[in-house]
């Protein structure tokens, strides 16, 4: 039996191994061959040489992510251990930087490698679609990204739109006027705006049209000039509603959409607008497209499980 041993230098081995070890429990799970044993600052590892030789590359990858992040998570573990290269779960150093400082002093950044290609992308495009399950930091992002931009004075304006598909698109039933109506259907996006802009500031915003949330159907006959543009659950748009809102694009515009192709609310029958979309304009220059998937999942460790389940039965019934 060879082995291999691993001198932590430089670094702080408990971050590195993780709470109660649980960054080396994962290593085990994915090399069930290898004898791990974690002490002090050293790892010392057995094995057969091939094994041992790709564990040592994938463990220098996770060094390496480490000494650039300072920080090594589940979903980051998970993906160095997965990917065929580098490219799969690393990106250009500026994607990773603070987008912003948020309320309160809160640094807001892409936090998974998927999330700073959609950052990368959106510096390369006017155009990108970002498509994922929820809790994958998708719309997060692209508001992070928005506000940046107006921040930076790169736009005038945001606005954040909805296809109220799911609300149903008459609202009328609902008490109130339509801001009461609308403002629990769009909250998730009111949620990541409090987190990026101090209260009193984002209502003034919201009040002199600067920042703007409103149903699709009221983007209907626009021209979307200086705006940061971001379509949210747009899996639930159909042909003709996709289609109106990517021509309302203007002078120095940023468009995001994103989406969940899993999880549509359309009537049957109905084709999404967004899976059309993503066939449709997939070899347009100047349009991205990024696809987030269960790794990028930042919510409670229990949202991945969750997706993974729903994932598996629906690959049996499908």
């Amino acid at each position: 039996m060879n082995e291999l041993i691993i001198e932590l230098t430089e670094i702080n081995p408990r971050e590195f191994f993780g709470l109660q070890n649980s960054n080396i429990q994962l290593l085990k799970k994915y090399f069930p061959k290898l004898k791990i044993v974690a002490r002090g600052s050293k790892m010392k590892v057995y094995g057969d040489e091939d094994l041992l030789e790709e564990f040592d590359l994938r463990l220098n990858m996770l060094l390496e992510h480490f000494g650039k992040y300072n920080k090594l998570d589940e979903n980051v573990i998970e993906r160095i251990l997965t990917s065929d290269s580098k490219a799969d779960y690393e990106t250009s150093a500026n994607s990773g930087e603070t987008l912003l400082h948020g309320v309160g002093g809160k640094l807001i950044k892409a936090q998974t490698a998927n999330q700073r290609k959609l950052v990368e992308s959106s510096n390369k495009n006017d155009m990108v679609f970002a498509i994922g399950p929820a809790g994958t930091g998708k719309t997060y992002t692209g508001v992070a990204l928005a506000v940046k931009a107006l921040k930076e004075k790169q736009v005038k304006r945001i606005i954040l739109t909805r296809p109220a598909v799911e609300a149903g698109e008459n609202l009328g039933f609902l008490p109130g006027d339509l801001k009461e109506k609308l403002d629990p259907y769009m909250q998730p996006l009111y949620d990541a705006l409090r987190d990026m802009i101090p209260s009193e500031k984002l209502d003034s915003f919201i009040e002199k049209g600067v920042i703007q949330i409103a149903p699709m159907a009221f983007m209907r006959g626009r021209t979307l000039d200086n705006a940061f543009v971001i379509l949210d659950e747009a899996q639930n748009t159909t042909h003709a509603q996709m289609k109106m809102f990517l021509t309302r694009m203007g002078k120095n515009a940023k468009f995001i959409i994103t989406g969940d192709p899993g999880q549509i609310d359309l009537p049957r029958r109905v084709t999404s607008g967004l899976k059309e979309a993503l066939l449709v304009l997939k070899n347009i220059q100047g349009i991205g497209m990024i696809y987030l998937d269960d790794k990028d999942v930042i919510r409670h460790r229990l949202v991945k499980k969750v997706i993974a389940a729903y994932k598996d039965i629906e690959n049996r019934n499908g």
